[in-house]
């Protein structure tokens, strides 16, 4: 467990092909059921301080209580999703830590000396921060509130996850 950030909770992976690599990690590696947004309602986005309009599909499933995240940015729009791609990467991008006291835990990481690579929303109090951590591919730190209805969300997910079947492996929710 991080001394700084608290325990991961979620591993976020940006993929060139979500459609593969959905069939991936449901298939080859068993995890699922994923919930897939094909467009993600991204609001306030942000990246390096300036609005940019990207334009996500994700992917959410969890393997015991680590959640996977599948991103596909859709755009060229930019973001440190793009910036991971373009430098030839693909795969772990950032590591996300959950909070129920976001605006604190900002506020404290920041003095700290942590700088907001990209930022925005989705939905009500889902506010989430990427910082320039990335010393090497996958090192990226995101925190995330989780005190509103995406925490719960993704509580469903984890809890669905613990008792699947291998039935129904990807559910598209609307975005």
């Amino acid at each position: 467990m991080s001394r700084l950030f608290g325990k991961v909770c979620q591993n976020g992976y940006v993929v060139r092909d979500i459609d593969a690599a959905l069939k991936h990690w449901t298939e080859v590696l068993g995890v699922g059921p994923f919930f897939y947004i094909d467009c993600v309602p991204v609001e306030n986005f942000r990246y390096k301080g300036e609005p940019s309009d990207v334009e996500l599909s994700i992917a959410l499933a969890n393997t015991g209580d680590l959640q996977i995240e599948l991103i596909q940015q859709r755009n060229d729009a930019p973001s440190m999703y793009r910036d991971f791609l373009e430098a030839g990467n693909e795969g772990l991008q950032h590591m996300s830590y959950w909070t129920e006291t976001y605006q604190e835990d900002l506020d404290r990481l920041t003095a700290m000396g942590y700088v907001a690579g990209q930022e925005g929303e989705i939905g009500e109090r889902g506010r989430f921060v990427y910082f320039e951590t990335e010393t090497h591919p996958g090192t990226i730190i995101e925190i995330s509130d989780v005190s509103g209805p995406k925490g719960r969300f993704f509580k469903h997910i984890r809890d669905l996850a613990a008792t699947w079947d291998g039935t129904d492996p990807i559910r598209t929710v609307k975005g």
